[in-house]
């Protein structure tokens, strides 16, 4: 899981946070459907010159990956809103941004979160672009609701399980010692997090997640770290087991880093039995392919949808 938008600089070293396991497709996950948090922050790019047909064309919505947030999608889609003529809502998932804190994260509960949000906003037939969290809860509703969804796009991650490196669980103990440390410059919170990171870029990325309450003194997480603790082993499963119980039957695109492990190849016949008519586009990039190879991605996005109208 990760981000949408980060630096280039870490191209070899965050491929590895994800480590393939076996994903049989025996047996079938009865999914109840969890209470949604509203609202759900988010911001909304619009074309600067709207065409004729804007209106009627599928909005998009954009989804963040762990550990991520609304403000990771802003470059790419203010791009799409203007290339493809559409509006384009890029969200804060629950326990990310500026979004509600609950102690349900799975899967479903973002799924049910979108749902409601594409209810509340009275959006129809919309167009979901996920990036690795985000992709897996595209994927969700779109299964649970094919409804209410068009066409998704799914960025470097499939429908199957996977075992979550420890490297994640080691974010969240550096940003907790972090927040202990009653920290008031983000000078002073790189320096800790220094001990456990190497990288710059992922440091930023992490202390992105830092703000200053009202009144306050000292900087804190805005992400629930004890929530997202406790739902670590949840995010690499995927919730439906049985693809002739669920499919979605309308256009689909994965788009994979070639330099990734989030789509091995042998996940390729799942994906087509959950999503018949995929296409998958591959991308000489690493997981985080949306900053690493921007234009390759756009040129991916707009092909597909145009094509789609």
């Amino acid at each position: 899981m990760g981000v949408s938008s980060f630096p280039s600089a870490y191209l070899h070293r965050v491929q590895l946070l994800a480590v393939r396991t076996s994903h049989h497709v025996r047996g079938f996950v009865q999914v109840s459907v969890p209470k949604a948090v509203r609202p759900l922050a988010y911001d909304l790019h619009q074309p600067a010159k709207p065409q004729q047909s804007h209106a009627e064309k599928s909005p998009i919505i954009f989804l963040h990956g762990l550990f991520g947030s609304k403000k990771n999608n802003r470059g790419i889609s203010k791009i799409l809103a203007r290339d493809l003529g559409v509006d384009v809502y890029a969200l804060d998932l629950r326990n990310h941004g500026e979004s509600p804190h609950h102690p349900q994260h799975d899967y479903c509960a973002m799924a049910e979160d979108v749902s409601v949000f594409i209810q509340d906003q009275k959006l129809g037939n919309v167009t979901l672009i996920g990036h690795s969290m985000g992709a897996k809860t595209a994927m969700t509703l779109a299964l649970r609701s094919p409804e209410m969804i068009s066409n998704i796009v799914a960025v470097d991650n499939a429908p199957v399980d996977i075992a979550l490196n420890s490297d994640f669980l080691k974010y969240i103990r550096a940003m907790k010692k972090i927040q202990d440390a009653d920290i008031t410059r983000q000078a002073e919170a790189d320096e800790i997090l220094q001990a456990f990171e190497e990288s710059l870029p992922i440091r930023q990325f992490l202390l992105g997640n830092l703000y200053r309450p009202a009144g306050g003194s000292t900087q804190k997480f805005r992400i629930p770290l004890d929530i997202l603790r406790k739902s670590l082993p949840k995010l690499g499963d995927f919730p439906f087991k049985q693809p002739r119980d669920r499919r979605f039957e309308k256009p689909s695109l994965f788009v994979r880093g070639t330099k990734s492990h989030y789509i091995a190849d042998d996940a390729i016949p799942v994906i087509g039995e959950f999503f018949p008519r995929f296409r998958l586009v591959d991308v000489d990039a690493g997981h985080w392919l949306i900053s690493e190879r921007p234009e390759a991605f756009r040129q991916a996005i707009v092909d597909f949808l145009q094509e789609d109208v």
